[in-house]
């Protein structure tokens, strides 16, 4: 019977061993040392364990990075990492620490063909294949599944139909006060970002920050407040009702009856337990044909100084098979983990085959409702410390523009980058 928190316990004796293995390491021969995998992808905990049970001839050892794109080079008193497995691996600040793998889909037997064209596209940097993607999550909306006859029957929606199912759902009460309000999009700042990136902002990479369209972020602006002053009124009164009847996780608004919409992501929704997920119906958000991915890819690279490079590409030949994600698929299942975990490292698999075979029947939800992977849209490449930007000048700066109610001129997005250096550089 596994216990409580079974996640934490593995990582934390995985971590324990692999001290002791590196430790031992110089009274053994390179070739019986442990892989060393960088990573903050605790799933990852679980694959290696299973790694190690089922191979005799090779062992893994994870070492948790909290941030393992800002974490290299290594340290000269810590042990080099073979795999290092995150998000931001793109970047120039990180990409110049892995070396090329394109050798693997020729000699040892991956297949680019089982994979999402666009999504190990991605992986590619000056025409040769630095990282492998992992996992990927997408964007959505969610809704109490009662309202399913008053929306859109496909499986996706745009923005417009978000809008415009929004402000069929409201009601007043006599004093014209809102009972119920459909959607607000200052409700949510990951759904102001994503609103931004949809209508062309075009966030890229640019020295240590970086650039944007100006006009896509003018028309972000003008359309989000015209949102507000079209379907509800002004900024003060959805925040008012955000503040008065919606202070509960974005499942339960929904099933509150005072909202139609909460905008979540792939991973959000389905690492809800089945007894919050089942009564909830959900729409991808898919603009002008595109689902635009979420910018947190899980990747992996091999280290340009690896050691055990061989042991490493033993690892990926085997991770990157249809047969075992499937197989850590099934495991996650079996062992009833109190904390519930969604696919391959937290999202869709990168393998095609993975996702239509085996993820609808372990989220019976996304029967007939995989994103197509023709509309699949890839972010472009963004900064190592993208997370920190977003979250200290963009989402700030359009919190402040869009405010239907505010007479100050917001802080250009030049000024905020700037004082984000002062603090962070």
């Amino acid at each position: 019977m596994l216990r409580k928190n079974f996640r934490t316990r593995i990582l934390k004796t995985l971590f324990l061993a692999g001290i002791c293995l590196v430790a031992l390491s110089s009274c053994s021969s390179r070739k019986d040392e442990p892989l060393v995998i960088w990573t903050n992808n605790k799933e990852f905990a679980l694959y290696i364990e299973h790694y190690n049970a089922t191979h005799t001839n090779s062992k893994a050892i994870l070492v948790y990075k909290e941030e393992p794109s800002r974490s290299l080079p290594p340290a000269k008193d810590e042990p080099t990492p073979d795999l290092v497995i995150g998000s931001w691996l793109k970047n120039s600040t990180t990409r110049k620490y892995f070396s090329p793998l394109d050798y693997l889909f020729q000699e040892n037997g991956l297949n680019r063909s089982i994979f999402y064209e666009q999504i190990i596209d991605y992986g590619v940097i000056n025409e040769k294949q630095y990282i492998i993607p992992i996992s990927f999550n997408t964007p959505m909306i969610a809704y109490d599944a009662r309202q399913d006859g008053n929306l859109p029957a496909k499986k996706t929606i745009n923005l417009e139909q978000i809008k415009q199912a929004a402000i069929s759902f409201n009601t007043l009460d006599k004093s014209q006060n809102y009972t119920a309000m459909g959607f607000a999009p200052i409700w949510d700042a990951d759904f102001l970002y994503f609103v931004s990136k949809v209508m062309g902002a075009s966030y890229r990479e640019k020295g240590t920050n970086f650039s944007w369209n100006e006009n896509a972020m003018a028309n972000t602006v003008a359309y989000l407040k015209k949102w507000t002053q079209d379907a509800n009124r002004d900024t003060t009164t959805e925040q008012n009702f955000n503040f008065k009847y919606l202070p509960m996780p974005e499942y339960k608004q929904v099933m509150s009856g005072r909202c139609l919409f909460a905008y979540m992501t792939s991973r959000d929704f389905f690492t809800l337990l089945p007894s919050q997920s089942q009564p909830l119906g959900f729409k991808w958000i898919e603009q002008n044909g595109s689902l635009a991915i979420e910018d947190s890819i899980i990747s992996v690279g091999l280290y340009k100084h690896a050691k055990h490079t061989k042991q490493a590409e033993q690892f990926l030949s085997w991770f990157f098979t249809e047969q075992t994600q499937i197989e850590l698929l099934d495991l996650q299942e079996q062992l009833k983990l109190d904390t519930r975990i969604f696919g391959i490292a937290s999202g869709f698999s990168s393998i095609i085959q993975v996702n239509e075979k085996s993820y609808t029947s372990h989220y019976p939800q996304l029967l007939g409702a995989l994103p197509d992977a023709k509309t699949l849209t890839l972010p472009n490449i963004l900064p190592y410390r993208w997370q920190s930007l977003k979250e200290q000048v963009i989402v700030p700066y359009l919190e402040e523009s869009i405010n239907t109610d505010s007479t100050k001129t917001p802080a250009t997005l030049e000024d905020r980058i700037a004082d984000w250096g002062k603090q962070f550089f």
